[in-house]
C-alpha cells in the first residue's frame, strides 16, 4: 500500500484531470462534460452559460431550464455563476451498474426561443466499492483420489467499480496441496479456480482451510476475503458431465409466470450415490434468484416473476450439477428476453401556449413536446400526427421533440378555441397509440365592425305624441367578443330645417332605443331622416351607420276652416241674391273650406243643418255649392237664412258651421221694394195668433203711443233712404246675384235688408227681426251643385250657435 503523502498527490492529480475533462469541446448539437461520482451537492460540472453563448444573468431571463425524462434530476443550474452543478451526490454504480462509460443525457431548454440543447455528462468512477464475495465461508469437497491438476471452481468476487478500480485479481493463502489459477471468462469476469498440486490423503488430513483474497486496482487497493474449507472425500472417480457447456434460450417478455424455459441435462458414469445429481445456481445475483427457479432434481428452469425487456434484456447464470460423491460440473445458461409491444408511446408536454391572438403569423409556435416509446426495434418506432383539417402542423426538432405550429391566420369568429389531438402510434403488432389533447384559445382582436340587422330602417309615430315616448329600437351585432363587441349607439349631428336632429329625438347609447324629445306636429313636420351610428369599444374602435326614416302620422286635430263666405270685420252681414226666375239647380253661392289635416281627416262634406224655408235650397255633399232645389214661388219669403255645417271624416269627426243669408229678388232695389210693399198671406194657423196680437196691441197701444211715433219717424227715414238707393240701381245692375254685396256705400243698407221680415195682411202688423249671423272658422269645397242634400237634416248634426252679442228686435206695424 502506498504511503499517505503519495496517495494524496495521486488523488489531487486525478481530480485535476477529471476537471480538465469538463472542458471538452461540445460536438455538433451536443454539449459534453464529465464529473466524478460522490461529489457534494452543488459541485461544479461545467460552464453552461458560456457553452450556450449566454451571460450568467441571462439564464433566468431567458427561462433556461433542464428537462429530463424518466429519472430524478441529477444536475441543476447555478444562475448566479452560470454553471451546471450537481443536484446531489451521484452514485455511478447505482446509476450505470458496470456499464462503461457511464453517460447521463438530458436537454436544456431556452424557453424564450423554445430551443433545445443536448447535454451529455460522463460520470467518472472512483474506488469506493470493495470487491465482495457472495458468502463469507465456502465449503468445497474433493475426492482423495483426485489427480494432481484437478481444478475446483471457486466463487468469484464482484466489484461495483469499473476500469482500474474494478476487480484485478485474487490471492490464495499458502498451502502445499493447492494453488490458485485465475481465468477470464467471455464476459470479462475473472474466475478463480483451486488447482490440486499434490495428491490428497484423507486419512492424514481430511480438511484444509484456505483464505481467498480478492483485490482491486484502486489507490488505495481495496480487498475482501472468503474462508474456504476443503473437505476430502472418499474416492469418486467420475464427475458429472453436462450435455452442453452453454445453454441459450429466448423467451418473449410477456411469458406467463411459472413457464418452464428449459431443462438442463447432465450425466455421471458412477453408480449409486455417486451418480445422483443435484442442480443449483452458483454465484447467482439477487435478480436471478428473484426471477428464476431451478428444480434441483430435474434441472428445469422456470420463471417466478414477470420478465420485462425494458428492465433487463438478458440474464446470464451458472448452473452446477453435483453428484453424491461431491464431484460437480458447471454450465452457462443465457436467457434472452424478446421485446413485445407492451408499452404505448407517451407524450410529454415541455412548453405550451394556452392562448394565441387571431392575427398571429403562420409558423407561430404553439407547443413543444417530446414523444417516447420504451419498446425497442419496430415496437419503439413511433409516428406523430394531428388532424389534417386544423390550421396547424407538426415540425420535428432535436431528438424526439416536436413543435406544434400554425399554418395560416386564425379567425376567432369562425373558431374561438381548438382542441388539438396529438396522436402517437408505434409500429408494433398490434400497434399501440396514445392521444394527448392540447387546448388552445384564440384571443380576439377588433376586426369586425358592428352590423345592423337591416340595411335601413323606417318607422312612424303619430303626431301630438307625449314627450319622452319610445319611438323605435335599432340593434347592431358585433361578431367580436368582450370590449370589442360592446356596442354604443349615437345619432349623427345632422340638421333639419336648420335645427339639430338631436332636438327632435335622442337615442339610448346602450340599448339603441330612440325617444321623442318633443311632440310632433304633422302640419309642420312630416318626416325626419336620421343617421344612426353603432361603434364598438375596441382599439381602435370600429363603427357602421344606418339610415332611419321617421314618418309623422296625421291625426284629426284641425277643424275645417271656412274660406268663403268670410267673416266681416265690421259687424255687417253678407247677402247672396237668388233671382225669382231661378230654375231648380240654379247655383246661388258656394261654401269654400279647407282642412289642414291630410287624407281622410281632410276629406270634407257639406250639409244644411237649418233652413228658414226647408226644401227650397240644397247643397252639394262634397262641393259645398248651394243651389235651388225647386222654382221660387211668390209665397216664399224674401230673406232666406241657411246654416251650413262642414265636417271632416276623421275619428272623431270635427266640423264648423256658417250662416248664409240669401235674398230672393232680381236686383237689390227690387228686393227692397218688395220688402216694403208686399204683404205675405196669412197662414190659416196664424188667425189665433193675430187675435192675441190685436188684443195685446189694444191694451198697450196707449202706453206705447209715444214710442210708436218715434219708430214711425225712423221708418219714414228708412223709406227715404231706400228711395235714394233706387236711383242708384244702375250702379248695381251688372253685379252678379251670387256675389257678396258689402261695399262701403251700401253696406249698412244691405245689412238692414238682410234682416228677417214677416208681414201679416190680416192684422196689418209687420214683424221685423235683426239676427246676428253665426260664422265658423274653416271650410273645404270639392263637388258640384248637382249632388244636393235634402234641406232637412238629422238631429245628430249639431245646430248652429249664435255668437255672443247677437240681438233680436221686433217691429210691429198697424
Amino acid at each position: 500500500m502506498a504511503d499517505p503523502p503519495r496517495r494524496w498527490i495521486c488523488n489531487d492529480l486525478l481530480t485535476f484531470f477529471m476537471l480538465l475533462g469538463t472542458l471538452c469541446a461540445p460536438g455538433k448539437g451536443q454539449i459534453r462534460y464529465s464529473v466524478r461520482e460522490e461529489l457534494d451537492k452543488g459541485s461544479f460540472v461545467g460552464n453552461i452559460s458560456k457553452d450556450l453563448g449566454l451571460e450568467p444573468r441571462e439564464l433566468a431571463e431567458r427561462g433556461v431550464r433542464i428537462i429530463s425524462r424518466g429519472r430524478s434530476q441529477l444536475f441543476s443550474l447555478n444562475p448566479r455563476g452560470g454553471s451546471l452543478v450537481t443536484a446531489g451526490r451521484i452514485d455511478r454504480e447505482e446509476l450505470c451498474v458496470q456499464s462503461a462509460p457511464c453517460l447521463v443525457s438530458f436537454n436544456i431548454l431556452v424557453e424564450n426561443k423554445m430551443k433545445i440543447y443536448g447535454v451529455e455528462v460522463e460520470i467518472l468512477d472512483i474506488n469506493d466499492n470493495f470487491p465482495r464475495f457472495r458468502d463469507e465461508e465456502l465449503k468445497v469437497k474433493v475426492n482423495e483420489n483426485a489427480a494432481a491438476g484437478t481444478r475446483l471452481v471457486l466463487p468469484f468476487a464482484r466489484d461495483g467499480d469499473v476500469g482500474v478500480n474494478s476487480l484485478q485479481g485474487y490471492k490464495l493463502s499458502s498451502n502445499p496441496h493447492f494453488s490458485l489459477d485465475v481465468k477470464s471468462g467471455s464476459d470479462g469476469q475473472k474466475h478463480p479456480e483451486l488447482v490440486l498440486e499434490q495428491p490428497l490423503d484423507r486419512e492424514k488430513e481430511s480438511a484444509h482451510d484456505l483464505i481467498l483474497t480478492a483485490l482491486d486496482g484502486g489507490n488505495p487497493v481495496l480487498s475482501s476475503t472468503v474462508h474456504i474449507t476443503v473437505t476430502v472425500l472418499d474416492a469418486n472417480d467420475n464427475a458429472p458431465l453436462f450435455t452442453q457447456s452453454e445453454y441459450r434460450v429466448s423467451v418473449p417478455e410477456n411469458t406467463p409466470v411459472g413457464t418452464r424455459l428449459l431443462t438442463l441435462t447432465a450425466t455421471d458414469a458412477d453408480e449409486g450415490i455417486n451418480a445422483k445429481l443435484t442442480f443449483s445456481f452458483r454465484n447467482e445475483e439477487d435478480k436471478i434468484s428473484e426471477t428464476f427457479q431451478l428444480d434441483s432434481n430435474l434441472g428445469e428452469i422456470s420463471t417466478i416473476q414477470s420478465l420485462d425487456y425494458e428492465e433487463s434484456r438478458f440474464y446470464l447464470m451458472e448452473v452446477v450439477a453435483q453428484d453424491g460423491g461431491a464431484l460437480l460440473a458447471s454450465a452457462k445458461v443465457l436467457v434472452t428476453v424478446q421485446d413485445v409491444n407492451d408499452n404505448a408511446p407517451e407524450v410529454i408536454l415541455t412548453s405550451l401556449t394556452s392562448s394565441v391572438s387571431e392575427d398571429c403569423l403562420p409558423g407561430t409556435i404553439i407547443a413543444l413536446f417530446s414523444v417516447h416509446d420504451a419498446d425497442s426495434g419496430e415496437n419503439g418506432e413511433i409516428s406523430c400526427s394531428i388532424p389534417k383539417n386544423l390550421p396547424f402542423k407538426l415540425e420535428k426538432s432535436v431528438d424526439n421533440y416536436y413543435h406544434l405550429l400554425t399554418t395560416r391566420a386564425l379567425d376567432r369568429e369562425e373558431t374561438s378555441d381548438y382542441n388539438i389531438t396529438v396522436t402517437v402510434v408505434d409500429r408494433g403488432t398490434p400497434p399501440l397509440s396514445t392521444e394527448n389533447h392540447i387546448s388552445l384559445k384564440v384571443a380576439d382582436i377588433n376586426d369586425n365592425p358592428p352590423t345592423f340587422s337591416r340595411p335601413f330602417y323606417s318607422t312612424s309615430i303619430s303626431e301630438n305624441n307625449p314627450r319622452g315616448v319610445s319611438i323605435f329600437s335599432v340593434y347592431a351585432y358585433d361578431a367580436d367578443s368582450g370590449d370589442n363587441a360592446q356596442v354604443t349607439y349615437s345619432l349623427a349631428e345632422n340638421t333639419f330645417q336648420e335645427v339639430p336632429v338631436s332636438s327632435y329625438v335622442s337615442i339610448n347609447s346602450d340599448t339603441g332605443v330612440l325617444y321623442a324629445l318633443q311632440s310632433f306636429d304633422y302640419e309642420h313636420l312630416r318626416d325626419l331622416q336620421l343617421l344612426v351610428t353603432a361603434k364598438d369599444s375596441g382599439t381602435p374602435p370600429l363603427s357602421s351607420n344606418v339610415s332611419l326614416s321617421l314618418f309623422v302620422l296625421d291625426q284629426n286635430d284641425n277643424i275645417p276652416e271656412i274660406l268663403y263666405p268670410t267673416i266681416p270685420t265690421d259687424g255687417s252681414t253678407g247677402v247672396e241674391l237668388a233671382p225669382r226666375s231661378a230654375e231648380p239647380g240654379y247655383l246661388v253661392t258656394k261654401v269654400v273650406a279647407v282642412d289642414k289635416d291630410s287624407g281622410q281627416n281632410a276629406w270634407l262634406s257639406y250639409r244644411l243643418i237649418k233652413a228658414s224655408e226647408p226644401g227650397l235650397f240644397s247643397i252639394g255633399l262634397h262641393t259645398g255649392e248651394v243651389c235651388t232645389a225647386r222654382a221660387l214661388l211668390d209665397r216664399d219669403v224674401l230673406k232666406q237664412s241657411l246654416v251650413v255645417a262642414v265636417q271632416d271624416h276623421g275619428q272623431p269627426p270635427l266640423s264648423a258651421t256658417v250662416t248664409l243669408t240669401i235674398a230672393v229678388g232680381d236686383s237689390i232695389p227690387d228686393v227692397l221694394t218688395d220688402l216694403g210693399n208686399h204683404n205675405t198671406p196669412a197662414e190659416p194657423q196664424d188667425s189665433d195668433l193675430t187675435l192675441y196680437l190685436v188684443v195685446s196691441v189694444a191694451v198697450v197701444s196707449c202706453v206705447f203711443l209715444g214710442f210708436v211715433t218715434v219708430l214711425l219717424a225712423l221708418r219714414l227715414r228708412h223709406w227715404h233712404t231706400s228711395r235714394l238707393l233706387q236711383t242708384s240701381t244702375g250702379r248695381f245692375a251688372d253685379m252678379p246675384a251670387s256675389h257678396f254685396v258689402g261695399m262701403d256705400g251700401v253696406q249698412a243698407y244691405l245689412q238692414t235688408y238682410s234682416h228677417e221680415i214677416s208681414l201679416t195682411t190680416d192684422s196689418k202688423k209687420s214683424h221685423l227681426i235683426f239676427p246676428q249671423p253665426n260664422y265658423a272658422d274653416r271650410l273645404i269645397s270639392e263637388e258640384s251643385c248637382e249632388k244636393s242634400e235634402p234641406l232637412l237634416i238629422p238631429d245628430n248634426i249639431h245646430t248652429y250657435k249664435e255668437e255672443p252679442g247677437a240681438a233680436q228686435v221686433s217691429f210691429l206695424f198697424h
